[in-house]
């Protein structure tokens, strides 16, 4: 690589210290100079970085419009809202935010009729081909990810009561795990209680211990988007939850079509009961970083609108997966923020 003179150096230079100061004005000047926008720091900072920490909105959004993208991380691994929220400035902590979504609405559109889907579908038949295991407080699977741990279990609970407010319900829970949103809705007495499960060792672990016995409870074997009819027959119910391993957002969303949206012609209606049925989801999308997770919020709530669907999130404390032995043997953590965002998502009242 040529090796910058003299005078470029100072420019990118004095480019990062503009963005630092906040001086849109500056920045634009030395962008208009041909100032490399794409420099880094000796700690891989970028100018996004810099101008989330001085909380200049008008700076932030001139760095983005240049190239830089949103969910840009540093060495230490930290994104421009992690400089913005630690110094306080949440208008431009929301900029960022809002950017986020904008920026992956048009990749949903740049990407539409491309093959992704079935490259998704791909590694999602390689994670149920695969062994998984139960380990001491984890469920594991054979490329040593975490599938589902112990420590969501309070998470789990606050779930379980969100989808069945009263004995009797029929509620509906895709992904079985470790069993531990199953365990909790059974404490509060549903009256149907469907599980749907894809992995085979998993589900032979469900009839191990005993959930095909219990008299509540249905268990369906596969894929949900292959069992979709027959979870339908069993419904329609007062709450779902939905939690897989080894999906994507479009898997999120080609669930929510399927029960929230009634066929053309009226004669299947929506899975999840009308008017009060309950829906809600693990909320683990982007789940290292708060920036990426509050981005995920917000394009599933837009979504969810658009099926005429109201989402409410709760925040709650998630301290517990934050600590270091949590993820000890496991390859990459899945969560790692302070607050967890609990969505509760009801029909919107006409």
């Amino acid at each position: 690589m040529e090796e910058l003179g003299v005078e470029q150096i100072s420019k990118e230079a004095r480019l990062l210290g503009a963005c630092h100061e906040g001086n849109s004005q500056l920045v634009k000047d030395l962008l208009a100079r041909d100032a490399d926008i794409f420099v880094t720091d000796d700690t891989g900072r970028t100018a996004l970085h810099f101008a989330a920490a001085s909380g200049d909105v008008k700076t932030i959004k001139m760095v983005l419009e240049a190239g830089i993208p949103w969910n840009s991380l540093d060495d230490g691994n930290f994104t421009a809202g992690d400089y913005a929220e630690i110094g306080g400035h949440l208008e431009a902590y929301n900029e960022l935010v809002q950017a986020g979504v904008r920026a992956e609405l048009i990749l949903r559109l740049l990407n539409r009729g491309s093959n992704d889907s079935e490259e998704k579908r791909a590694a999602n038949e390689e994670y149920l081909s695969q062994p998984v295991v139960y380990s001491g407080d984890s469920l594991i699977d054979a490329e040593k990810n975490g599938v589902m741990m112990s420590w969501e279990a309070p998470l789990m609970e606050l779930h379980a009561k969100t989808i069945c407010t009263s004995p009797g319900k029929t509620v509906l829970n895709i992904g079985f795990g470790m069993g531990i949103i199953d365990s909790a809705l059974q404490q509060l007495n549903p009256g149907k209680h469907v599980i749907v499960e894809a992995h085979p060792d998993v589900f032979q672990h469900m009839k191990n211990e005993g959930w095909d016995r219990k008299p509540s409870v249905h268990i369906v074997f596969g894929r949900w988007q292959d069992k979709i009819d027959e979870i339908r027959a069993l419904g329609p119910y007062d709450g779902i939850f939905f939690d897989t391993f080894g999906e994507f957002y479009q898997d999120l969303d080609d669930f929510h079509k399927a029960i929230f949206v009634a066929s053309d012609d009226g004669s299947v209606g929506p899975v999840l009961s009308q008017p009060d049925g309950i829906y809600s989801f693990f909320n683990g999308m982007g789940g290292d970083h708060r920036l990426f997770n509050d981005v995920y919020c917000d394009i599933v709530r837009a979504d969810l609108m658009n099926l005429g669907i109201e989402t409410e999130y709760s925040a709650v404390a998630s301290d517990i997966a934050m600590d270091e032995e949590t993820w000890k043997g496991i390859k990459r953590p899945y969560w790692m923020i302070k607050n967890y965002h609990l969505p509760t998502c009801k029909w919107i009242k006409k």
